[in-house]
């Protein structure tokens, strides 16, 4: 479902007119930042199959930091591989890297672990890697890529719609004091049941994140 079309199915059920451009009115523009809270309320509760995506790196010798382009600070890793060697990499804390390459003199070599290490000037999450790589290597990083705010009239919104249409009614409902029959309440409640409903249907791709162990 596009933006316009969140936008004019929200509209609708507060029995608004529907628009044919999201900022063709003061009321519409705002529907559409409502929106936009909405859908990051809802992009946050979940690791949706929608917003799964993989994210490639290509090692350079000498190199061992690296950007995951695309990312803009709002992934979730997953997992991650040396697609060249064939083998997981493992998360390392920041300390151990310093550790690594601060106070020991660092091996080179394919790399075997990661670690987070701020964001670049597009606001991209940077990667150190360790060994320091000494060839190129493909790695892969299966991720969860929540989107930036949308935008454009044709702009789509890729995690269920109902959550997000029904979420931003009850802020809108909070917002103008009154809706003609139904409480901001209601409409809040309503709201939580599509998002758990579209969560649980997600849920069943992906079994096995649903489980706890105990150690």
């Amino acid at each position: 479902m596009t933006y316009l079309e969140v936008i004019n199915n929200v509209l609708r059920r507060l029995r608004e007119p529907t628009v044919s451009d999201i900022t063709e009115n003061t009321y519409s523009t705002m529907v559409g930042d409502f929106v936009n809270d909405a859908k990051k309320f809802c992009e946050d509760s979940w690791d949706w199959s929608a917003l799964r995506n993989t994210l490639t790196v290509t090692t350079s010798s000498g190199v061992f930091n690296y950007v995951l382009v695309g990312s803009q600070n709002k992934i979730k890793i997953l997992d991650a591989l040396n697609d060249t060697k064939n083998w997981f990499l493992t998360y390392q804390t920041q300390h151990w890297f310093n550790d690594k390459y601060l106070v020991q003199s660092p091996e080179e070599g394919s790399p075997r672990y990661y670690t987070f290490n701020g964001v670049d000037s597009n606001g991209d999450t940077q990667i150190d890697l360790y060994p320091k790589p000494n060839a190129v290597e493909t790695l892969r990083f299966n991720v969860v890529k929540r989107e930036g705010d949308l935008s454009a009239n044709t702009d789509d919104l890729l995690i269920p719609s109902m959550p997000v249409i029904h979420l931003s009614i009850a802020f809108l409902s909070r917002e103008r004091g009154e809706t003609g029959g139904t409480t901001t309440q209601e409409y809040f409640t309503l709201a939580n049941k599509y998002l758990q409903d579209a969560i649980a249907l997600d849920a069943q791709k992906h079994p096995e994140e649903t489980i706890w162990y105990t150690p």
